[in-house]
């Protein structure tokens, strides 16, 4: 009786012990999984007196890191440096000329002088706010020998009756949900530089734009819901108040974001109230077919058994983070298993560095990670029939996670368009978790909604290598007068092939054509 009693109280002081090192980890711990391993033949840090010196290399080869060599002491500027002070800037940089003239070449003898050449220096500078307000000034006129006056037509903008321009919500957009910069940062700098406007007005202006984007994002799930290779997830979101009376009436909620990643870059965030089984049918019901890579979350594999259609791939690195759980109290198990899954991404470096792609790609995985992957899995059966551990240990979960999922696992050896995680998705939802520490919530889950529909654009600009403030500024002009049905060319992924090169403009930047024209001869002008 004592002994039963006793090893009762041994397992639950040894899970008490497992939480709390959860969340010793959580608060002051590494967020990274990435394994340090020793390395063989270094000691303590403090050694005896007598210690052997390891003895230097006679012929130690220079390596160069990048801004100087080491052991030269000399600065090294890469070959894309545009001058000597290490300045680097792309042409969209706006560059303001000053002419610095000496008093010789101003005063009453100026003209003894002669300019034989000049020296150009450059300083990296910034305007205290970056509001401008635009003053159109349009003549009213009429013809000579009539009375009818004619007045000239307003530069277009894309909110009607509006005090907006396309650059203001366009800078609105991307300083909050690519920046992460809340309104109400955005309005204390907006009357910081002596501007009057409320934040509800701001509020208004981020919805109604965000709304004109609808279609386009529309489209881009459509192209999403196209891909033979489709990878989700979820991810939890603060969004609306708790309605009913009670101890949790002005609670938020907690909605969460689906994303999409398809097989051409793109990603969609879709917003869910729950994190059921029915928005997973409801997303994919009608529109997919193919593979579908998922961590280990079991709706994944519930919706996948039930369609004849698609088959489930599972993530590596989520199987991998069950093992980390249990490195603690099993550090030389543990060891061995996270060596093996090392290999098999490997192999995947390896197959990026020979650039090899589609039946090459298959092949190399099946005569390279095949043998590791069915050899970790049969060292996982192997240490659950050697007996020792106890159902509740995190080895033993961790061991019954990847069993239970090795079809699902085994999916990227036949396919070589399918990864072996979801790495790639949740690189791209980091925004929404990024997001929350300084936004906090979504104030409705309209606005959850809205905070999907801007995500999917500028994360997918990103994957493009396109500049989101330069997207917005052009799609925001050209929605209004392109057609309804061509609106997937607005997409991120479409509009870099067709206007990327030649985007619209907002009316402040010099480059619009209604100012080209325009340009002041000062002493600083605008280049």
């Amino acid at each position: 009786m004592l002994r039963a009693q006793l090893d009762a109280q041994t397992e639950a002081i040894r899970q008490l012990t497992h939480q709390l090192d959860w969340f010793k980890k959580q608060l002051f711990g590494p967020k990274s999984e990435k394994q340090v391993y020793d390395l063989p033949g270094q000691d303590d840090l403090f050694q005896p007196e007598d210690a052997p010196t390891p003895e230097k290399p006679a012929d130690e080869e220079k390596r160069i890191i990048k801004a100087y060599q080491r052991g030269t002491g000399k600065k090294q500027r890469d070959d894309d440096c545009l001058n000597d002070t290490g300045l680097r800037f792309t042409a969209d940089v706006p560059v303001d000329v000053i002419e610095h003239l000496p008093p010789e070449l101003t005063g009453p003898e100026a003209d003894q002088y002669e300019v034989i050449g000049s020296k150009t220096t450059y300083r990296l500078a910034q305007r205290a706010s970056s509001y401008v307000v635009l003053k159109c000034e349009r003549p009213v006129f009429r013809r000579k020998g009539t009375e009818k006056p004619m007045t000239t037509p307003a530069p277009f903008n894309v909110l009607d009756n509006s005090l907006a321009d396309v650059s203001l919500l366009a800078g609105l957009l991307v300083d909050k949900f690519q920046f992460h910069l809340p309104l109400y940062r955005q309005h204390q700098r907006i009357q910081q530089a002596g501007i009057t406007v409320s934040r509800s007005t701001l509020t208004n202006l981020v919805k109604r734009t965000i709304d004109l984007l609808r279609p386009i994002v529309d489209a881009q799930t459509d192209s999403v819901l196209r891909s033979r290779v489709l990878a989700m997830d979820e991810t939890p979101i603060k969004a609306g108040h708790q309605g009913r009376a009670g101890p949790q009436k002005g609670r938020m909620k907690t909605g969460w974001f689906w994303p999409l990643y398809g097989d051409a870059d793109e990603v969609v965030f879709t917003y869910s109230n729950s994190r059921g089984r029915a928005h997973i049918e409801d997303v994919l019901s009608e529109s997919f077919s193919g593979t579908l890579i998922s961590d280990g979350y079991a709706a994944y594999a519930r919706y996948a058994a039930a369609q004849k259609d698609i088959i489930h791939a599972q993530c590596w690195v989520h199987s991998r983070r069950y093992f980390i759980e249990a490195q603690k109290d099993h550090p030389e198990k543990v060891s061995d298993a996270l060596q093996q899954i090392a290999k098999l991404y490997r192999n995947e470096e390896a197959i990026k560095t020979q650039g090899l792609t589609g039946e090459k790609k298959r092949q190399y995985r099946l005569d390279h990670s095949r043998p590791v992957v069915s050899g970790f899995f049969q060292w996982c059966r192997d240490q659950l029939e050697q007996g020792g551990l106890v159902p509740s240990d995190p080895l033993t979960k961790a061991l019954n996670y990847v069993l239970s999922r090795e079809a699902s696992l085994t999916v990227f050896l036949e396919d070589p368009d399918v990864q072996p995680d979801t790495n790639h998705l949740e690189r791209a939802l980091r925004p929404i978790p990024m997001g929350k520490k300084n936004w906090m919530f979504c104030w409705t889950e309209l606005g959850a909604e809205h905070l999907g529909i801007i995500q999917s654009l500028i994360s997918t600009c990103k994957l493009h290598d396109i500049n989101p403030y330069t997207y917005l500024v052009d799609v925001l002009q050209r929605i209004s007068q392109h057609p309804a049905s061509e609106v997937s060319d607005l997409t991120p992924r479409l509009w870099k092939t067709r206007f990327a090169e030649n985007p619209l403009r907002a009316l402040i930047e010099p480059r619009h054509p209604d100012r080209q024209s325009k340009q002041p001869e000062v002493s600083v002008r605008a280049h």
